[in-house]
């Protein structure tokens, strides 16, 4: 397993509006061992959107395997989720 000391990770949830979208995914990221840092979300119409920061260090799994559980969570939802370590985000966000 790789070392997730102090990495992070941007996830972010889109799809349409029901209720329990957000019970399933922190239950999910609960069971992994991972604490979520901040969190927003909003409701535009009918569609949800969501994202997280999330802190890896106390995860149970390496983040692969993390990123691959959420997206397959995603499409069981009918949702996009998406999952990027927060270095790359930032890196790829950068002006």
């Amino acid at each position: 397993m790789e070392d997730s000391k102090n990495l992070r990770a941007v996830i972010t949830v889109v799809g349409v509006d029901r209720v329990g979208i957000i019970a399933r995914i922190t239950a999910k990221l609960a069971e992994r061992g991972i604490n979520i840092l901040d969190i927003t979300q909003t409701i535009m119409g009918d569609i949800f959107t969501m994202s997280m920061i999330v802190d890896l260090a106390g995860a149970e799994r390496p983040f692969v395997e993390i990123r691959d559980e959420l997206t397959d969570l995603g499409q069981e939802m009918g949702m996009e989720i998406h999952t990027q370590r927060e270095d790359v985000f930032r890196y790829m966000h950068r002006i």
